[in-house]
């Protein structure tokens, strides 16, 4: 059974995600902190829950999500995870973290890239890459059949969709990944969004107005 620890970071409010399971081991997934009190929040429940961090992954690569990846990468002596197109956001990555006022001393370099299918793992558990581009290239969701949740990033949230007016952004697209990736999922499946409150894919199936036009 994954455990699952939400914490919102930065200006943006991001939602950033610790997972672990009975045996210990724990992912990291968009360390979206910028600043000292942020990082202590979240390294201070890793240790006092005696986690064993294994690996950080990223949904996408926008700046407000990839803005502690290289301090807590550095700080546990993970590897970064993510689909190969999140690395054209990378170059200018320092430029848009000082632009907007978030604290990020280096870019760190993605390590292992991931695509549609294959299984991230840590201790017992594991979950599939769906890929879903849309609100940026390289925009992933990480599903658990076992545990019925969905961590969806900036994709769908409750009552709402990743936005499509930034770089790569593509409205069309984003409603076919919804469509085809998200909404074939069970309606209990939990939704466990980049940014608000948690929702499932039966609500947004249904109510998700800007989406759920049509859907049967």
């Amino acid at each position: 059974m994954v455990s699952i620890e939400k914490f919102i970071f930065n200006a943006f409010q991001v939602n950033a995600y610790v997972l672990y399971d009975q045996s210990g081991e724990c992912i990291i997934i968009d360390p979206s902190f910028s600043n000292d009190e942020e990082f202590l929040r979240l390294s201070s429940f890793i240790e006092n829950k005696k986690l064993k961090p294994t690996l950080l992954v990223n949904t996408h690569a926008h700046i407000d999500h990839i803005v502690g990846n290289n301090r807590i990468a550095s700080y546990y002596s993970i590897k970064l995870t993510a689909h190969k197109h999140c690395v054209g956001f990378l170059t200018n990555a320092l430029i848009y973290a000082e632009s907007f006022g978030l604290q990020m001393d280096k870019v760190k370099p993605i390590d292992f890239f991931v695509d549609e299918g294959q299984k991230i793992r840590f201790g017992e558990s594991c979950l599939t890459v769906l890929y879903t581009p849309g609100h940026a290239d390289g925009s992933i969701c990480l599903y658990s059949e076992e545990c019925n949740f969905v961590v969806t990033g900036d994709v769908l949230f409750y009552q709402g969709i990743g936005r499509t007016d930034l770089r790569t952004g593509n409205y069309d697209l984003l409603q076919k990944s919804i469509r085809e990736k998200l909404f074939v999922l069970p309606g209990i499946t939990r939704v466990l969004p980049g940014h608000g409150p948690n929702t499932t894919i039966g609500i947004e199936k249904t109510n998700n107005p800007f989406v759920a036009k049509g859907i049967v």
